[in-house]
């Protein structure tokens, strides 16, 4: 990254900076490979963060779909971790996972299932799952809830086979005003196209690991035993390990790794395959190559920038976003490490930036918790809005789900010093309501800043970008209006 003018004498946010445009031979979006250099085997630089209310098997699969990686939090217990690690293994890579629901159902059912889903229809099946009905959310609307699936569905089914092609149901799907298709074999149901699961098929390529099933990646905190966990998550195949906790410069973190990096290094021997170690959080030099020294291959960067965080205003401790990741990532280069930037996203630009300081991918949390595929249950406000509950991974909440198994006082002791927020509203976007949405909208704007600095890949966007400083009147300037300023 080259500086417009000096390095001013204090430590910068993403608003603080902007990109100037550079001479460009990239002329198209398209053009732009934004697959990443961390050895995640990510094909966009997105990682969803391992939060409890961002986190889960919808958000994994879908954003493993579309070239991303979710990580899940580390307070789940094993045995769900195996769970969804298979669910999302055997997910298709293409056809979206279809919500299902029997003709005998009552209405009330279907309605609690579609906002499982972004394309807001279920699939009525049989005993045999097999397709004999599709249900919307205008179908469902003003219906008694007592009322069965089977009278309210429409049975007028358009349905594809796995060797369809893509662009031929498009168009059979724009021709009868249809928005999915189901896709079945042999009579039984496989999973669900959309049109805009087509579109998004030919811009975007799933991040798949080396059998060809989508990835995600699971937590590990440095308390407890490590190695088992460590074990226990590399057997169940997840591709990507995170030693996490909120200090990630302190010995117990540099012990952990340790184990860690045994149980990997042991794993990579019997298998073959080695999965990369990322661990943090840390915000400086010194940290980020203490990590790397200790076995990470990817250093998480970012104390206190998070959405739910409050630790900068409870304990002082924390650093500005840009500048930690600018200084992470090049101490974390000289000793072949990659670097996380976590938190502090709120706009394309942010993940555009983060990019241009040396980030190979940006961790994104509290902005996933408000869609469709977050696994928070869907509540309504007194207005209509849609939204779901968000709590930070320190908050009193998270400290009890993740104390369970202690004693009565122990349990009271830690919710003692929590630091997070424990319950927040993040309502849904009525335009981009659900995570590809959310996606469609940060890879656009990401693409076009590689264009503009003439860039078609991260290794390149890394080198060109040209940033600025600039003050807080600048950053409003480029802010668009949505009203007259009369």
């Amino acid at each position: 990254m080259k500086l417009l003018g000096e390095m001013p004498p204090f430590d910068l946010t993403y608003s603080d900076v902007f990109m100037v445009p550079s001479r460009s031979s990239v002329t198209s979006r398209l053009d732009v490979d934004l697959s990443t250099p961390d050895g995640v085997g990510t094909t966009i630089p997105l990682v969803v963060a391992n939060m409890t209310a961002v986190s889960g098997r919808r958000m994994a699969e879908t954003v493993a779909r579309r070239g991303a990686i979710a990580v899940l939090p580390q307070d789940i217990p094993v045995h769900a971790v195996t769970e969804t690690i298979d669910y999302v293994k055997a997910a298709h890579t293409v056809y979206e996972t279809p919500v299902t629901v029997s003709a005998e159902a009552p209405v009330a059912s279907a309605i609690a299932l579609l906002g499982k889903r972004a394309h807001k229809a279920a699939v009525v099946v049989d005993a045999d799952h097999r397709p004999v009905g599709v249900v919307t959310e205008g179908d469902l609307r003003d219906v008694d809830r007592f009322t069965t699936v089977g009278q309210v569905m429409s049975c007028d089914l358009f349905s594809v086979t796995p060797d369809a092609d893509l662009d031929q149901v498009y168009d059979d799907l724009a021709k009868h005003h249809l928005g999915l298709a189901p896709v079945v074999k042999d009579g039984e149901l496989q999973g669900v196209l959309t049109r805009k699961g087509i579109l998004r098929s030919a811009i975007y390529q799933p991040a798949l690991d080396d059998r060809g099933r989508l990835r995600i990646g699971t937590a590990i905190g440095i308390n407890g035993d490590i190695a088992a966990k460590a074990k226990a998550m590399l057997e169940a195949g997840s591709d990507v390990l995170v030693v996490d906790t909120a200090h990630g410069h302190q010995d117990k973190m540099l012990d952990a790794l340790d184990v860690v990096k045994s149980a990997r290094d042991e794993h990579e021997a019997s298998t073959g395959t080695r999965i990369p170690i990322a661990a943090g959080n840390v915000v400086t030099a010194d940290g980020a190559r203490d990590l790397a020294s200790a076995g990470a291959d990817i250093i998480k960067v970012g104390v206190g920038p998070g959405a739910m965080c409050t630790t900068r205003m409870m304990t002082g401790v924390g650093r500005p976003q840009f500048s930690a990741v600018l200084e992470c990532a090049a101490a974390a280069t000289e000793l072949g490490a990659h670097v996380w930037a976590d938190g502090g996203v709120k706009y394309p630009r942010d993940v555009a930036l983060a990019l241009a300081a040396g980030a190979g991918s940006v961790m994104i949390g509290s902005w996933f918790a408000g869609t469709w595929e977050s696994p928070g249950d869907l509540n309504r406000d007194a207005s209509g809005r849609f939204y779901k509950e968000s709590f930070g991974m320190a908050s009193a909440r998270a400290v009890s789900n993740r104390t369970q198994g202690r004693t009565a006082f122990d349990r009271a002791r830690s919710a003692l010093f929590e630091e997070g927020i424990s319950s927040s509203k993040m309502y849904l976007d009525a335009q981009r309501p659900g995570v590809e949405d959310l996606i469609d909208s940060i890879i656009a704007g990401v693409r076009s800043s590689f264009t503009y600095a003439g860039a078609r890949n991260i290794a390149e966007f890394r080198e060109r970008a040209t940033v600025g400083v600039q003050s807080a009147s600048g950053y409003d300037e480029g802010r668009p209006r949505e009203t007259s300023w009369s």
